[in-house]
């Protein structure tokens, strides 16, 4: 496995492939990280993963500075999982130059939940995914591959329908959630917890299938489930920032006809302690 830090190198070095398979990721791995690795590797000939805490999607009272930087373990798990290339640059490396030219995402699409509670968090995300496509991709002969983890489902849609809007030569794949055995989605920031808010954890999980089972049940109030969802995990001492079900299309408000359909999405965002968790199910 090779670990390059300049885009100039990576770019002569991913000259001689075709078809990048791609998975940007913001180190401090973890299964579901190494999971989206594994996925990769057959849909292109090469496997790349980027490395990088991405200062553009940070508010200024988030951890940006406290956000665990291992690369060491990180290479060490990702050449263990097959990982071909990996791209590490400093700040300096991808921003030489402040980022006056930004990705703004649709209101409609990126300022409701995540883009709600953390305002700018999607232009972030949507600026540093498009500049390493230029740099992944950019002297790709084929088509490329990326593989974005449906725990941030909101996030993978945003990056389908940028990747659709500039007609950009690249497969947006998504990685399914991967779980402890207690159910909690595994997240970088699982880290934070303690042992007690460990244990914990695993009601954000518990709260998005009390949303799914109620209306499988044929409860159509949204908003009383929702609330007692909310209620539940308020009461065990969480933040709740939201708990929702939506439309997996274009995560709108389902309407009666919707809930009947199907194709439906429970979302969920809520703090404990100091950490923030995000999980859904789709249902």
């Amino acid at each position: 496995m090779r670990v390059i830090h300049h885009i100039g190198e990576l770019r002569q070095h991913l000259a001689a492939f075709d078809s990048p398979a791609f998975v940007p990721t913001m180190g401090n791995l973890h299964e579901g990280h190494l999971s989206l690795i594994r996925q990769a590797k057959p849909l292109g000939d090469v496997t790349v993963a980027s490395i990088f805490v991405n200062r553009l999607q940070f508010l200024p009272h988030e951890d940006f500075d406290t956000y665990p930087r291992t690369l060491q373990a990180d290479c060490a798990k990702l050449e263990a999982t097959g990982c071909d290339v990996v791209f590490a640059p400093s700040e300096q490396e991808l921003y030489p130059e402040p980022q006056g030219f930004k990705v703004h995402p649709p209101a409609h699409l990126a300022d409701m939940l995540e883009g709600h509670f953390r305002p700018g968090f999607f232009t972030g995300v949507s600026t540093v995914v498009l500049k390493l496509f230029q740099i992944v991709f950019g002297q790709s002969r084929g088509t490329g591959h990326a593989v974005f983890g449906l725990k941030d489902y909101q996030q993978l849609m945003v990056i389908r329908q940028m990747v659709r809007q500039f007609a950009l030569p690249i497969h947006i794949h998504g990685g399914a959630i991967e779980r402890a055995p207690d159910g909690l989605a595994l997240s970088s920031r699982n880290s934070y917890l303690n042992a007690k808010e460990r244990t914990e954890a695993v009601q954000l999980s518990i709260a998005l299938h009390a949303l799914a089972a109620g209306v499988l049940g044929g409860v159509h109030n949204l908003a009383a489930l929702e609330q007692q969802a909310t209620q539940h995990l308020t009461q065990r001492g969480w933040q709740v920032d939201y708990l929702t079900v939506r439309r997996r299309l274009d995560l709108q408000a389902p309407e009666t006809a919707d809930l009947q359909a199907g194709q439906l999405v429970a979302l969920g965002a809520a703090r404990l302690g100091r950490t923030r968790l995000i999980d859904n199910l789709e249902f």
